[in-house]
């Protein structure tokens, strides 16, 4: 509970634009691990999990909603501005990834299909258990590639 109380302090005081999505996740992680705990029934703790499991579902599926519709994504141009403009401390030989076009796109689009698709991963296990081994490949990735460490949490 002290660290749900510390993750809505730090949402509030850094809100802004390096305050995002992994944050709020982080958050509902730790809100529905009491919230499966108090009840003495075991349907309010499913009900705790299908909650979060419905949140990482939507949360997935609007985000490749929202790229899908930028041209921008479409294009590659996106992911081709985070390889030559980041901020963040990556290699030239990353850098040098942005001019070639067809990398940036083909990354692209992988990553608006796995997020506009990550729904259908609910169909059966072995979808589900493929898609969440994507996601943390994709994460980890990011976290070495980028610096991006902030969705990594092991």
């Amino acid at each position: 509970m002290a660290l749900s109380l510390h993750s809505i302090a730090v949402l509030r005081c850094f809100a802004g634009p390096y305050n995002g999505g992994s944050d709020r996740m982080g958050l509902l992680v730790l809100c529905r691990r009491p919230a499966a705990r108090l009840p003495p029934d075991e349907f309010w703790s499913e009900i705790a999990f299908s909650y979060l499991a419905v949140q990482v579902v939507l949360s997935y599926f609007i985000s490749g909603q929202v790229k899908i519709v930028n041209p921008d994504w479409r294009i590659g141009r996106a992911l081709q501005d985070v390889f030559s403009l980041s901020a963040y401390p990556v290699s030239e030989q990353l850098r040098a990834l942005a001019d070639r076009p067809m990398v940036p796109w083909a990354m692209s689009w992988l990553v608006m299909l796995f997020e506009v698709l990550f729904p259908l991963s609910l169909l059966s296990q072995q979808a589900l258990c493929a898609a969440l081994v994507l996601a943390a490949a994709f994460y980890l990735a990011n976290a070495c590639l980028f610096g991006l460490n902030r969705f990594v949490w092991f």
